[in-house]
């Protein structure tokens, strides 16, 4: 068995500009099962996908605890790096979530910027700087370089002007990596040319979202792009083939 701290330094080397890591998107034992069968090194479990696999909405429709127990079960049947979609961090102190995460076997997360328990606000650049800072804090404090990935929702929420969108979403993962972030997440599907600005201007390795059944792997590496993971897309996937799979018989 891999000790956490050898996943956590593993995790955090496999993301290199221009040779992304494949993280594919899992929600429990079978799906994580799955992509280790598959021969991927790592993986990451979605906030929407776990949360539909047991009948609860996605933007903090479960509780922590309930994540938590999933992850568990996760890092009790496959021995790989596993990062966590945490959402907004459930309204928790970043010491409880990483607390948490370290306890369930857990060696990265993503945070984002909209917080769900306070009505769908993004929080301000600082204020999320200081938070993506509090999880590095403890983190530190605990002794293992937990993964931190800081996401931005400007373009999925499409705040503000489009003209500068781009300009306001470096400046505020800029601050987010100054604080403590390993790896950073302007989540969002952009075209070639946005995708290179980001890769070229932000000073960490940059996550893109793939969707797996229609786009080349091969594409996301001249990109600059470090680390691809699909969000609920591979469910989404997986559904369609069910459906037509059962259409069959039904």
């Amino acid at each position: 068995m891999t000790s956490i701290n050898e996943k956590a330094t593993t995790l955090l080397g496999l993301h290199q500009p221009g040779n992304p890591v494949i993280l594919p998107t899992v929600w429990d034992a079978w799906s994580a099962n799955l992509a280790v069968s598959a021969g991927f090194q790592a993986l990451t479990v979605g906030s929407h996908p776990v949360s539909d696999s047991i009948g609860k909405p996605d933007n903090e429709g479960i509780t922590f605890d309930e994540l938590l127990h999933r992850i568990s079960q996760i890092t009790a049947a496959v021995d790989l790096p596993l990062s966590v979609d945490i959402e907004s961090g459930y309204g928790l102190e970043p010491a409880r979530l990483i607390e948490g995460l370290i306890g369930a076997g857990a060696v990265g997360l993503n945070i984002e910027d909209t917080v769900h328990s306070e009505g769908g606000r993004l929080r301000e650049p600082q204020e999320h700087a200081d938070f993506v800072g509090g999880l590095r804090q403890a983190a530190d404090a605990a002794g293992i370089h937990v993964v931190v990935n800081a996401r931005t929702d400007l373009f999925v929420k499409q705040v503000g002007d489009e003209s500068d969108r781009v300009d306001r979403a470096i400046a505020r993962l800029k601050l987010a990596a100054e604080a403590g972030a390993d790896v950073l997440y302007p989540v969002g599907r952009h075209d070639d040319a946005t995708q290179k600005r980001l890769t070229s201007e932000l000073p960490l390795p940059v996550n893109a979202i793939g969707l797996p059944d229609q786009d080349d792997p091969a594409s996301f590496g001249p990109l600059g792009v470090a680390r691809v993971s699909f969000g609920p897309f591979f469910q989404a996937a997986l559904a369609a083939h069910a459906a037509t799979l059962l259409g069959r018989w039904s």
